[in-house]
């Protein structure tokens, strides 16, 4: 099966994790993604209450890449994939407006002449990478390549509010309790916990804005897994997994709490029961510390990388020099 691919900006950086493991698992399905040649960011999630016209036009042009691919898909919508929730919002609704809305086309289309590209609607789906392991592979697809099943881990699946909301394009669950992640993991042999707040918001960049409301939206999760003794949070956004991971120890010292649950993307835990080691598919790379709870099905995770040396002080550095008068 051959798709368009977005990777978006995170899997570049703080979420090669889910970017070197997806890639890992789709070659075992079969699955090929072509990325698009010379993408560029989505706007994440702010942009468009800034510059509405920028924010559809930086889509936008995404859009034109991805309709310009040959994916000899018969005559079918050509498929565009996003790992990233944020992404996938963004294409999905720019796509879904654009087409709908010839007025905002003609202004977005005037945007991207400057750049010799124009926008045609329709022709287009944009979907979530869960949305084709369960729907195109299948659970039992899936489970047949199970050789080493995540029986004795306890799961809390991880949605986090945009893949099921608003529904733009590429619907595939349900918006308030989805469960296509829940029977993924089952069909991994792992035992899926009970995780009422599967579907609310991470609070996205609210790390930036207000702390403390930040720290109650993820102490709120935390808490909510830890209940319901879960050894790891699995998610599909790499914004959720920075918020849950790197901010874990910021809400321990906030709310004097002791939690330790690594989150891990879901198809990180594909590879591994597909038999794939710790090592191939990123696992070591995040902040909370996954080898207490993989230990538990036998997966050896590599020893986390030193942490680099101090930085130099400001009279150790060339400093620039202003130019002499005349």
């Amino acid at each position: 099966m051959k798709y368009g691919y977005f990777p978006g900006c995170s899997l570049e950086k703080n979420a090669a994790s889910y970017q070197i493991s997806t890639m890992a698992v789709a070659k075992a399905f079969n699955l090929e993604f072509l990325e698009l040649d010379d993408w560029n960011c989505c706007g994440a999630t702010e942009y468009i209450s800034l510059n509405k016209t920028a924010a559809y036009a930086l889509v936008a042009r995404n859009l034109v890449l991805a309709k310009q691919l040959e994916l000899g898909q018969n005559g079918n919508d050509k498929q565009l994939i996003a790992p990233c929730s944020a992404c996938f919002l963004n294409l999905s609704k720019a796509e879904s407006y654009l087409t709908k809305n010839a007025e905002l086309a003609g202004i977005i289309n005037t945007a991207l002449a400057a750049g010799g590209m124009h926008y045609v609607g329709g022709g287009l789906t944009v979907r979530h990478l869960l949305d084709v392991f369960v729907n195109d592979v299948g659970y039992e697809a899936v489970k047949e390549k199970v050789v080493k099943p995540l029986t004795g881990l306890r799961i809390a699946p991880y949605y986090g509010c945009l893949i099921v909301r608003p529904r733009f394009q590429g619907v595939f669950d349900d918006f308030e309790q989805p469960v296509t992640l829940d029977k993924l993991m089952k069909a991994l042999g792992a035992y899926v916990v009970d995780f009422p707040l599967k579907a609310q918001c991470c609070g996205g960049h609210m790390t930036q804005i207000s702390e403390p409301v930040a720290m109650d939206i993820i102490n709120r999760l935390l808490a909510n897994a830890q209940d319901y003794q879960a050894d790891i949070i699995v998610t599909l956004c790499p914004m959720c997994q920075l918020n849950l991971d790197a901010y874990q120890a910021s809400v321990n010292r906030f709310f004097k709490t002791d939690y330790h649950i690594p989150v891990l993307y879901f198809t990180q835990m594909i590879g591994l029961a597909l038999g794939m080691s710790a090592k191939e598919l990123g696992i070591g790379s995040e902040l909370v510390d996954a080898r207490p709870a993989l230990a538990k099905i036998g997966v050896e995770v590599p020893e986390p990388e030193p942490a680099p040396k101090k930085r130099p002080s400001k009279t150790e550095l060339p400093m620039p020099q202003m130019p002499e008068e005349s």
